[in-house]
């Protein structure tokens, strides 16, 4: 059921972006040759010639928001992250039109055609339709959001919910529910053998409605349409017996494994040769998510390199005249999958500073850093240097902060869930960072937003990343 009324939200969105990616590319064709603000100098091409793009158009929009993930159904995502998801997805669909329209162009249309213009547009269209695009389907978005709301609260096709089991899981997919009202759900209540001994006190304002034994009479009392089952492990012996009674009655039947002492990051289900199996461990950073991750981050740090080659340079030599050493150190750190890896960072200590003690964390005044060292360090610029394993492919401009095996091994004993972080590429500068987890502070929050991250990437937060992280500045109280 979730998956039918997520389709129907993923329809409505598709066929408005559709419409709204034609219109825009029509409306570009206007302002660009007929609207009299933009001047003409090497004629005009028939209307006809981009109105026979314009279903391509139609199919490469969604496309293209397909791929950078616009209908995935995502808890409290924003208006402003709608927005920075569609401009990105529409620069996509521009490059995907671009190569589109000069591959037909070359290999397919004749000579004859080619000077007619026949699949050629102009650039100046293409950079008109992307703003045009992002206005309009933004705007589209809205108007869906607005209706879907308006037919929940009106009450229409909305479906009546009963939980079994108000447990930690039971509350967790009351939770999911109540959080994405579009897909039209209406948790009535509980229904629970805890309500044996009288208790009627339930989750959220939805009330305990009786015992299992119960649930026939009370699906048909509550005109129910659909029961999740949410058992703990040690009830699961009581779900057979649940769902023979429940088939009594006209109602769909959803089970709710209960594997939230294993999961952590998102579940999918896979198939083998027929047989069912269950990936705990999924993350979208796979396929060609993973290669225009990687094509951002060669193309972003070696435009980096070259910006910075002068202030990089500068501090190099200010590092070698104020302390005996080299300006550059190399540290082992943890990446992908476990491996690891050199990061190249700006000496900001004394040279051998750990000779004698180790791994040792830093902390605030550390008086092993030199004076130089300690505003490298509180402005992060003694990070500079790992552009270049960016660059090498050792590193990503966003993901999670590698840290030193040394420490891994600690705080792997300790936190279950920590080395899942290293399912992606280790970050200049990550989820947990622009949220001030870093430094001396809770590792256990640290691997909470390290794992949001990773289960819920793509460009879009990518970019949001970066943007904070100018925007919030280098300095950060617990940088030292």
């Amino acid at each position: 059921m979730v998956r039918r009324y997520n389709r129907l939200l993923v329809v409505l969105h598709v066929a408005a972006d559709s419409g709204a990616g034609v219109a825009a590319f029509l409306l570009a064709y206007w302002v660009r040759f007929h609207s009299g603000l933009i001047p003409v100098t090497k004629g005009y091409p028939p209307f006809v010639q981009y109105l026979w793009l314009a279903p391509l158009i139609g199919v490469l929009v969604p496309g293209a928001f397909h791929l950078h993930g616009l209908y995935r159904l995502r808890q409290g995502r924003s208006r402003i992250d709608d927005f920075f998801g569609v401009l990105v997805g529409s620069v996509l669909a521009v490059v995907l039109g671009v190569v589109s329209t000069l591959y037909v162009q070359t290999y397919y249309v004749p000579d004859q055609l080619k000077d007619r213009g026949v699949f050629e547009v102009s650039q100046l269209v293409w950079g008109l339709f992307l703003c045009f695009n992002v206005g309009l389907t933004c705007l589209t978005r809205v108007g869906v959001r607005d209706w879907m709301e308006r037919r929940w609260r009106a009450g229409i096709g909305l479906k009546r919910v009963l939980v079994a089991g108000s447990g930690d899981l039971g509350r967790l997919v009351v939770d999911r529910i109540l959080e994405h009202r579009e897909l039209g759900l209406k948790v009535v209540g509980f229904v629970d053998d805890r309500a044996e001994g009288g208790a009627h006190l339930g989750y959220r304002g939805l009330p305990l409605l009786g015992t299992l034994e119960e649930t026939p009479e009370i699906l048909h009392r509550e005109k129910i349409d659909h029961l999740y089952i949410a058992l703990p492990l040690e009830e699961h012996v009581k779900m057979l017996g649940l769902v023979e009674n429940a088939n009594r009655e006209i109602v769909e039947i959803r089970v709710v494994p209960d594997l939230l002492q294993i999961i952590s990051l998102r579940a999918r289900l896979e198939d083998l040769d027929g047989l069912p199996i269950i990936n705990i461990h999924d993350v979208p950073l796979r396929g060609l998510n993973a290669v225009l991750k990687r094509t951002m981050d060669f193309v972003l740090a070696s435009a980096s390199l070259l910006v910075l080659a002068i202030p990089m340079g500068v501090l190099t030599l200010v590092i070698r005249l104020t302390s005996p050493g080299p300006a550059l150190f190399r540290q082992e750190r943890m990446g992908l999958d476990g491996k690891a890896f050199y990061v190249w960072k700006f000496r900001s200590m004394y040279d051998g500073a750990e000779r004698n003690s180790g791994p040792v964390w830093a902390v605030e005044d550390d008086p092993r850093c030199t004076p130089i060292g300690q505003f490298l360090r509180r402005s992060n610029l003694d990070e500079l240097p790992q552009l270049w394993n960016v660059l090498c492919g050792d590193m990503s401009l966003v993901g999670p902060r590698p840290e030193r095996p040394f420490f891994v091994d600690q705080f792997k004993q300790r936190i279950p869930q920590y080395m899942l972080r290293h399912k992606v590429r280790a970050g200049l500068t990550g989820w947990a960072q622009v949220n001030g987890w870093r430094g001396n502070t809770s590792i256990e929050k640290r691997i909470e937003y390290d794992l949001y991250y990773i289960e819920n990437w793509s460009l879009m937060l990518d970019l949001k990343i970066m943007w904070l992280t100018v925007i919030k500045g280098f300095f950060h109280k617990h940088a030292y």
